[in-house]
């Protein structure tokens, strides 16, 4: 692409593309420790997938622990992460696991010191409290309640908002369900939402880039919306120099002494990267339509290999419409107690509760086509009773509920055998009867009993996807023959992210975001302070 020769402000030590929590991370990091910070965001609001999640976050080793005396280390993280990966990546990315078990609570001090942030430890465990140096509490925390003024008025028409208000933190939801529990509950909820509303807190995600966006404005950092990077600067040996963009219909050159960062999140929007990925039934996507790849076909263009193409993010989710395109509302309401997740045969096929549910719907055959799906999400009249949420985007929605006045109706309606799926919930409803853990060791259930009965369809949604270039442990993007591309980084679920599919804890894609943002923030902030000889110039 033809150099245009820029000067002044379009200059600048660190050029970050993205603005979700790696890429702010990134950001707060470098420009924390005297750099001068660039940036970039595609879309024209703030916060990127961010900003419409649970704002949950495994750090291992953090402060907020020490300080309630529990004894964690870096340590004991790596040996966890070690022990609980799939096996071919506890050995190919056994550094960068421990990469991040050791700079996770680093990170979240830096947060907290310098953005307005406060968090609290959630009550959760580690998912695998066998493994060896596994905890029971401590490793999991939440932002709290943050307000919007934190912000000024035109920093805060910017963020990008969810098709609801995050008016609760992650506690809340966790413990009493208000959004989606009884109606009785929901009710006794409102007044609180209200004065949130009114007041302008907000919690989870919204609550996270609220306060890095504002830790990263006081830093100095700088940031333009609306500005598509569509490649990089090489000098003649392969040193990244600059981000080259297109900002209102013109491009635009922008310097980058010390590196790019790549922090624009998945791909699960570019259709032909999924079909090829992600073979089989696919649900519309629960993230920005933004997310299109970007960042991945940048960093191949500059010599990046690719790495880890089929992990992701799976939930649960409501079917919506945003700007005229199919929208997915991510919302965990499959951990309903009077429900089942049956495959093509009728049959269930794994612990609906179950963390790592997107493990079992994404299980493929010889073929690589998934072997349990199209699937189907069972229940009877009191899912929708309770769910208020659920019915309401589901008004635009035409065909996603399924109901009949009996499961052999039902089965007929969706596909299924009507002798299989009434069987297969009875199994269910007799374990209830007997209070015996089910075939999958479920627990927590309700009979499916009360007419008429329900299906949805419920297949995967890509929340985010994991692939992307492969990085080293200073999140360097490296070439297919293992060497470093001077100046570029990539971080968050743009990368070729070592914690794919496979949650070792609920907070494993917004842990590693922050994480790796900071690892890649520091490690430009140590290319300037050691003097390293700039680019960009």
């Amino acid at each position: 692409m033809k150099r245009i020769t820029m000067s002044g402000p379009e200059s600048y030590d660190l050029v970050v593309m993205g603005s979700g929590s790696a890429g702010l991370m990134a950001a707060l990091t470098a420009a924390s420790e005297g750099l001068s910070v660039l940036i970039l965001e595609k879309a024209d609001k703030i916060g990127g997938t961010t900003a419409w999640s649970g704002g949950a976050i495994w750090a291992p080793a953090n402060h907020l622990a020490a300080a309630a005396g529990i004894e964690d280390s870096a340590e004991e993280a790596c040996a966890y992460l070690l022990a609980t990966a799939p096996e071919d990546q506890a050995v190919s990315d056994a550094a960068r696991l421990a990469a991040f078990g050791t700079n996770a609570g680093p990170a979240l001090a830096l947060i907290e010191a310098r953005t307005p942030l406060r968090f609290e430890l959630l009550p959760d465990s580690d998912l695998f409290p066998e493994a060896p140096g596994a905890k029971a509490y401590g490793r999991m925390v939440t932002p709290r309640l943050l307000r919007r003024r934190v912000l000024e008025a035109g920093h805060r028409r910017r963020l990008r908002r969810f098709k609801l208000p995050l008016l609760f933190t992650f506690s809340e939801i966790a413990q009493c369900d208000p959004m989606t529990g009884p109606v009785r509950r929901q009710l006794r909820f409102l007044p609180r939402a209200v004065k949130r509303l009114l007041s302008g807190e907000r919690g989870m995600g919204a609550a996270l880039v609220i306060g890095l966006l504002r830790g990263c404005l006081d830093a100095g950092c700088h940031v333009l919306t609306g500005a598509r990077v569509t490649g990089l600067e090489q000098d003649e040996k392969g040193r990244v120099t600059a981000a080259l963009a297109e900002r209102q219909g013109r491009p635009v050159r922008f310097a980058a002494f010390y590196g790019v960062v790549i922090a624009s999140g998945g791909f699960e929007w570019d259709r032909d990267l999924v079909a090829r990925h992600f073979p089989g039934p696919l649900d519309s996507p629960a993230s920005p339509p933004t997310n299109e790849g970007d960042g991945l076909r940048i960093a191949v263009r500059a010599g990046a290999a690719l790495a880890r193409m089929d992990q992701a993010n799976f939930n649960s989710a409501i079917p919506g419409v945003l700007d005229g395109r199919p929208q997915a509302l991510g919302w965990f309401y499959h951990s309903a107690a009077n429900a089942v997740i049956v495959n093509p045969q009728g049959r269930r096929f794994c612990d609906e509760h179950d963390h790592n549910l997107g493990l079992f719907l994404d299980r493929r055959g010889a073929d690589g086509l998934p072997t349990d799906l199209p699937a189907w999400f069972i229940t009877d009249q009191r899912f929708l009773s309770r769910n208020l949420i659920a019915r309401f985007f589901a008004r635009n929605a035409q065909g996603w509920i399924t109901r009949a006045p009996d499961l052999a109706s039902l089965a007929v309606r969706i596909g299924l055998d009507p002798g299989v799926l009434p069987q297969t919930v009875q199994e269910f409803n007799e374990a209830f009867a007997h209070n015996q853990p089910d075939t999958f060791g479920r627990i927590r259930r309700e009979a499916i009993e009360t007419p008429p009965f329900v299906a949805l369809p419920f297949n995967r949604t890509l929340i985010s996807t994991k692939g992307g270039p492969m990085t080293d442990i200073q999140a360097r993007v490296l070439r297919a023959d293992g060497s470093v591309i001077d100046g570029l980084y990539c971080a968050g679920v743009a990368m070729a992210n070592p914690l794919g599919t496979k949650a070792v804890s609920s907070g494993t894609t917004l842990g590693p975001n922050l994480t790796w943002g900071y690892i890649a923030g520091r490690d430009a902030a140590r290319r300037k302070r050691q003097g390293a000889e700039p680019s960009g110039t």
